[in-house]
């Protein structure tokens, strides 16, 4: 049961967010006026290492007023590959370089809401390189274990929806191999 869009107006729009409302008519006739948020894809990486840990950030979000563990992930730029940008995000945001990307996932975290996609890479090495060039991004950058994921996500300090995806992705990747 496929919905048909009429119309698409925006609200408001600035070189973040296009927040826009859409004349949508439901299967059994009826219309609604339906919000919803145009964005820029992001992407992002899981970057294990040799000892079963992951790089994460530590972050601060205003938005909801929590803290808690992400992978890197940003915006892709006009024109940039999301492997190049995942590569750069997570240079950015952490210092650290990962060593080859491959595709993980892709998600589409909000798809009621938004057209928001993320995609997400993983990398099995990553060199430091120095400090992270956006500090603001993060209050702390570690290596965590991959045994402490499920014990995060229970305890609260890991909530954000496409982190939690790429990193039970790895998991369940790793739970079939043994």
């Amino acid at each position: 049961m496929r919905w048909q869009v009429h119309s698409e107006e925006p609200l408001y729009t600035d070189p973040w967010i296009d927040v826009r409302v859409a004349d949508v008519e439901l299967p059994d006739g009826r219309h609604l006026d339906h919000r919803l948020i145009r964005t820029a894809p992001g992407a992002g990486a899981v970057v294990t290492d040799e000892r079963d840990r992951v790089l994460l950030i530590w972050r601060h979000r205003f938005i909801t007023d929590t803290w808690g563990w992400e992978i890197p992930i940003g915006k892709i730029e006009e024109g940039e590959e999301p492997v190049a940008a995942a590569a750069r995000e997570v240079e950015e945001e952490t210092g650290w370089r990962p060593g080859p990307l491959r595709p993980l996932i892709y998600a589409q975290p909000s798809s009621g809401l938004s057209d928001s996609e993320h995609h997400i890479f993983r990398a099995d090495t990553a060199r430091h390189i120095g400090p992270p060039t956006e500090p603001w991004e993060a209050e702390r950058v570690e290596w965590v274990p991959l045994a402490d994921v499920r014990r995060l996500i229970d305890g609260r300090d890991l909530v954000c929806g496409t982190s939690m995806n790429a990193l039970l992705y790895v998991l369940t990747e790793a739970g079939a191999r043994k």
